[in-house]
């Protein structure tokens, strides 16, 4: 079970430390004890996301007029970072995927007649999202996709491929990119499409290195058609859009990190004061104190600096440089503590049955999903450099 308590955080108020702390508290009650069993069966239960909308935390960033907090960025870092002590990043991503990764598309973008009619069951966990976007040839090159819609009567017909695509298998109400005007590189919109819609197909539940108990597919949308009320945003212009929302992306795939680092740490630091090597213990070796106190600096700095870039967002300042900064090095630094972490648990560590065998090889998609570290660095560097 975590011990998790909400850190020392100039950017934590009450409000939202409480925040932090119960979903701390959720996460060692209602995932770890079960976790074992998700990742066997590949998926995170519905009853677990449906009693986490039950408890508010699926509309933090949701306008207080449409039922959610009307909180910004930083609340979301905080809930991530929380999220992220649960161990288990398949459950993370599933949860984020819905709440910072795909509706924000909707908050920002939405009708008031789309957001009457979808909001109120994705708040309760009724129905969960998923962003499509990623496609077999375009990954963080968003306005390579090949996905086209084409009009068709009143509403439009959608063919394309995706992939990599979380909450798909078991998800309700997918948020598909597809290029709507073929003579403009950017010319994208984006569509609101049920995932019972005719011609929408998993055609392949992907096997991953870790994240074990989030599900994620491949997508055939075949001759799928949608209404013209299935546009979401304006037309052509989902390109735009979909960049509205990748700072916040990318800052909740740092939070979950850091929450799992901090654990590991934590776990680390415990093992090693209690294994028995040497006449001592391991913590009595200076090699492993000092390794294990630059790592902590590291994550330190990180979460710092996530908080600070999430609050210049909220204050409508263009965080993109120290957002992208932020996604590089955090990713780089959380796969340093978890490889250190594990080798500090030396055999034991690279045993299936240890957390921190687990928690590394779902740390290795950080510097690769939501904007690869090679991506963010050039995105700090056209900002440095011109």
């Amino acid at each position: 079970m975590s011990t998790a308590t909400s850190p020392r955080n100039a950017h934590l108020d009450d409000d939202l430390g409480a925040i932090y702390d119960q979903t701390v508290e959720f996460v060692a009650n209602e995932v770890i004890p079960h976790g074992d069993l998700w990742e066997e069966a590949g998926m995170v239960p519905r009853d677990v996301l449906k009693r986490m909308g039950g408890l508010g935390m699926f509309g933090l960033r949701v306008p207080v007029e449409h039922g959610g907090l009307g909180l910004g960025m930083v609340a979301s870092a905080a809930f991530s970072e929380a999220l992220g002590t649960s161990t288990y990043g398949g459950f993370e991503a599933t949860v984020l995927v819905h709440t910072d990764m795909a509706l924000p598309h909707l908050v920002n973008s939405g009708t008031p007649a789309q957001l009457e009619r979808w909001l109120p069951p994705i708040l309760t966990g009724e129905t969960i999202l998923s962003i499509g976007v990623t496609e077999p040839d375009a990954g963080s090159d968003v306005a390579g996709l090949r996905s086209r819609a084409t009009r068709d009567g009143d509403g439009w017909r959608i063919n394309g491929r995706k992939t990599f695509i979380t909450n798909a298998v078991h998800g309700d109400l997918v948020i598909v990119a597809a290029r709507t005007s073929p003579d403009e590189r950017y010319g994208i919109s984006m569509f609101l499409v049920p995932t019972d819609t005719p011609g929408f197909t998993v055609t392949s539940k992907l096997d991953k290195h870790g994240w074990r108990c989030s599900d994620t597919a491949e997508l055939a949308l075949d001759d799928v058609w949608v209404p013209d009320d299935a546009l979401l945003g304006t037309l052509h212009r989902g390109f735009h859009e979909t960049m509205r929302n990748f700072q916040n992306e990318r800052m909740v795939l740092v939070g979950m990190g850091v929450g799992a680092a901090q654990v590991a740490l934590d776990l680390t630091t415990s093992y090693c004061a209690d294994r028995k090597a040497f006449g001592g213990h391991l913590s009595d070796l200076g090699a492993i104190r000092q390794r294990l106190a630059m790592r902590q600096a590291e994550v330190d700095a990180v979460r710092a600096s996530m908080y600070h870039a999430a609050w210049l967002g909220d204050r409508g300042i263009d965080n993109v440089r120290e957002m992208s900064g932020v996604k590089a090095l955090g990713a780089e630094v959380v796969n340093r503590v978890m490889y250190d972490c594990l080798q500090f648990h030396g055999g034991m560590g690279y045993m299936r049955e240890s957390t921190i065998e687990r928690m590394t090889r779902d740390a290795r998609i950080l510097p690769i999903g939501g904007g690869a570290t090679e991506v963010m660095l050039e995105e700090v560097a056209k900002r440095s450099f011109g």
